[in-house]
């Protein structure tokens, strides 16, 4: 038996090298990962789209006349029926009344030739009566009930002329500025006074593509249609409208320059709260605005979402890194349905429970170790999925 004898310096070497040796294998790498789990994803298009008042009502004159008053505050809401301009009714009313006396004159004129015509019918079978006497009287009577007949036309027509001098609202909605001031005369040939917009509903049109529209057709077709489609609105601002609407009007025809199909939708849309006793009431929509239409389904489906960061891809195709029972690195590949900015639907590829990697991907690779921290899926709240 040797017995080998080794210098304080040698002991020395020896410690640092199994010291360096320790310090080359590093400690492995923390990450987050999350347990898959199934949620309810709805299916969302979005597109551009463009409000339309229901009703859009220009006010012109249909008489000519001095324009005397103006009864409405411009910019706010009027009923139907309101009134809110008065042309000069006095000559309109004057024509009235000479239209009204020529009928009780036509009608006392008619009421004589009736006497006649009896009293002529009486006497014809005695020996003052002729023949000719009756037939006068009738065509007398005849005529005279011609007369009237047309004097109450006339009546009509000065009754209808003087209704005109009162312009009133045919709907309720939300009245613009006015272009003529009192005073002015106005006639059929002004144009337009002021003009009227329904506020509530109000419509939403927009296109999509034929591509879409068959997409959306095929999709729905055994949830009812259009009836399992729900509409709601993304502002200019990027709020989103808290109403939701329905998809209630298709086109007839394709659009051949686009090759898209227009549809309709109408939307709710109230008074925005808050506004005190102002003259007018504010609504969130307005006639002629451009939002984002988002079709989404009424009834979600159960997929797995991830989010998109969590999703790599390569030459092979999309997948994730996931951590086994072992606490150790695979890859697994996956298909996706669809996929936004923010999440990915998943298709296959992974099961209820695997543990993914969503933080310290950079970190690590398949056959790798890691510390696994499990944290919450940040792709919960986003439960939508773009068709």
């Amino acid at each position: 038996m040797r017995r080998v004898t080794i210098g304080g310096g040698a002991v020395i070497a020896v410690l640092i090298g199994i010291a360096v040796a320790q310090a080359a294998v590093p400690p492995p790498p923390a990450v987050s990962v999350v347990v898959v789990k199934d949620q309810p994803v709805y299916q969302e298009q979005t597109y551009i789209g463009r409000i339309q008042a229901t009703r859009i009502v220009n006010l012109v004159p249909r008489i000519t006349g001095y324009l005397e008053q103006r009864l409405f505050h411009q910019g706010g809401d009027v009923k139907k029926g309101q009134l809110l301009y008065v042309i000069e009714p006095g000559p309109y009313q004057a024509a009235f009344d000479q239209a009204n006396a020529n009928v009780a004159a036509a009608q006392a004129t008619l009421d004589n030739a009736k006497i006649t015509l009896a009293r002529a019918q009486n006497l014809l079978h005695t020996p003052a009566g002729q023949r000719s006497t009756l037939d006068d009287a009738r065509a007398t009577e005849e005529s005279d009930a011609a007369n009237l007949a047309a004097a109450k036309a006339q009546r009509d027509t000065a009754a209808i002329n003087l209704s005109y001098t009162q312009i009133r609202s045919p709907v309720a909605g939300r009245i613009g500025p006015t272009s003529i001031n009192i005073g002015n005369v106005v006639s059929p040939t002004t144009g337009t006074l002021a003009t009227v917009v329904t506020q509530n509903p109000i419509n939403v049109l927009f296109s999509m593509p034929v591509r879409d529209a068959l997409k959306l057709r095929q999709q729905f077709a055994k949830q009812g249609g259009l009836d399992a489609v729900e509409l709601r609105l993304r502002l200019p601002d990027g709020r989103m409208d808290p109403q939701t609407g329905t998809l209630d009007f298709t086109s007839n025809q394709i659009s051949q320059s686009t090759d898209s199909l227009a549809l309709q939708g109408t939307i709710s849309n109230p008074v925005v709260a808050g506004l005190g006793d102002a003259k007018v009431n504010n609504r969130e929509l307005t006639s002629g605005e451009f939002v984002t239409v988002v079709l989404r389904s009424k009834h979600p489906e159960q997929q797995i979402v991830l989010p998109r960061d969590a999703v790599l891809a390569d030459q092979l195709g999309d997948y994730v890194l996931a951590v086994n029972a072992k606490n150790v690195v695979v890859r697994q590949n996956v298909t996706l349905v669809q996929s936004t900015p923010a999440t990915a639907t998943i298709a296959s590829g992974i099961t209820l429970g695997d543990r993914v990697i969503v933080d310290g991907i950079e970190k690590v690779h398949p056959g790798l170790a890691v510390v696994p921290d499990t944290v919450d899926n940040p792709a919960a709240s986003s439960a939508t999925a773009q068709g």
